[in-house]
């Protein structure tokens, strides 16, 4: 059997397994252990638990449970309904103000949290029935919540970008830097289709009942921009060289917990308990990702497959922006089965040669590659958004919701085209704050 041919009996092993609903990280060590021993024997598994903690060993991971319990604190607030309650009293007279003022605080929240799905539950809870007590569709409203929240992913600080930057071996600062731009391009093309949609459907005099007075409109203010104010000091801790993304991690978890407590009085001890349950919940369950996906990685070099994949690609000695659609085309399929950090940790090692040798910088793919992963999110049948909100909604199917997601999804589409006819989108900002 050819590697090549070992590496397709891998991949629709993987799709089963994965498919039978059992954890990812087991589910990639069982799929890893078994091809070790079937094809190199019992002897591969003396190197398995060394490659499995090694791959642990890396100081930069440290900043993931940090970045994920400064979310669980913001989302475990009122944080995210005050964002979209104070957006919507800025933004009440624009045509389809409410699901723009949603998609917004969508954006910023995700800058707190770093969540796709806390994004979308914080948001949704206030923004969705509020948004259909108004007089707003159904699709429209759910579909904008579902994509809103996949930005998390995108704006830094975010998890995926870390794990993209470990997987890489990139710069995880500058690939923060990179996610900046394409986030607010992103963020503006949802907003241009809702104000576009809204006005086509006639809901634009919806939100122009009701007329705040400037009082009214800075009284929520004093409550989000403590929250800003840390992200923007983590972000420059670590873009001023005063701290590592660790450090800066490690210092935004702490304030965001103490802003949780002075901002939104959450006292109580059990409360709090809960916040970093959580954080060390998910925590342990993406770091066991980590470590199981580069047990498979190990297997999948062992076999000689990741190189075989590079090697026939190479071979195929086609225009490099048709090599790009084929991959873009892959990693879409893949996100409709498999969450970003599977995608992430078991693609990076075999794409990363590729998008080298064929001229496209790491940086810049990293921002396309998150993109795709935020259209998985909303994609069935694993599109994790989707089910989010159908739980918040549970009287929208979800068929509906999906309708309304799609428009955004060829936003998505759109933005990763700009990016490649303007990639410094993505690569400036890194270039003039970090060098190159």
């Amino acid at each position: 059997m050819t590697p090549l041919q070992t590496g397709l009996l891998i991949c629709m092993a993987t799709l089963l397994v994965l498919g039978t609903g059992i954890p990812i990280a087991f589910g990639l060590g069982i799929v890893a252990v078994v091809f070790l021993i079937v094809f190199d024997g019992f002897n591969s598994m003396n190197f398995l638990a060394e490659t499995l903690f090694s791959g642990l060993n890396d100081f930069t991971l440290v900043s993931i449970p940090m970045f994920v319990i400064m979310g669980a604190a913001v989302a475990s607030s009122r944080a995210g309904s005050d964002l979209y309650e104070a957006l919507a009293r800025w933004m009440h007279k624009v045509p389809g103000s409410l699901v723009i003022s949603n998609i917004g605080a969508c954006a910023l929240f995700a800058a707190l949290t770093g969540s796709s799905p806390a994004t979308c539950a914080a948001i949704g809870k206030m923004g969705i029935p509020e948004m259909r007590k108004r007089g707003y569709a159904a699709d429209l409203a759910t579909g904008a919540i579902a994509a809103g929240g996949t930005l998390g992913i995108l704006i830094p600080p975010s998890v995926t970008l870390i794990l993209y930057g470990i997987a890489s071996e990139t710069s995880i600062g500058k690939l923060f830097l990179a996610g900046v731009i394409p986030g607010l391009l992103l963020t503006g093309l949802f907003m241009a289709w809702a104000l576009f949609i809204s006005w086509k459907r006639g809901e634009k005099l919806v939100d122009a009942e009701r007329v705040y007075s400037l009082a009214e409109k800075l009284e929520l203010l004093p409550r989000v921009l403590p929250f800003l104010v840390v992200i923007a000091g983590v972000v420059y801790a670590l873009y001023g060289g005063i701290a590592t993304p660790s450090e800066a991690a490690g210092v935004g978890a702490l304030l965001c917990l103490l802003m949780v407590v002075v901002v939104y009085r959450v006292w109580d001890p059990v409360k709090l308990w809960d916040i970093l349950r959580d954080g060390m919940r998910e925590s342990g369950m993406l770091l066991m990702i980590i470590g199981t996906s580069i047990l498979f990685g190990y297997m999948m070099s062992s076999l000689y497959i990741t190189q075989s994949i590079a090697e026939w690609i190479a071979a195929l000695d086609i225009n490099k922006w048709v090599l790009m659609l084929f991959v873009n085309l892959l990693l879409l399929v893949a996100g409709c089965f498999l969450p970003p950090a599977a995608i992430i940790l078991m693609t990076t090692p075999i794409l990363a040669p590729i998008i080298a040798n064929a001229g496209f910088d790491p940086i810049w793919f990293g921002i396309i590659l998150t993109i795709n992963m935020e259209m998985g999110l909303i994609t069935p049948p694993v599109g994790l958004n989707l089910f989010v909100i159908n739980g918040i909604a549970p009287d929208v199917k979800l068929p509906v919701i999906l309708k309304g997601a799609l428009p955004f999804m060829a936003c998505m589409a759109l933005a990763i085209l700009i990016l490649c006819f303007f990639p410094g989108l993505a690569t400036w900002l890194p270039e003039v704050l970090m060098g190159t």
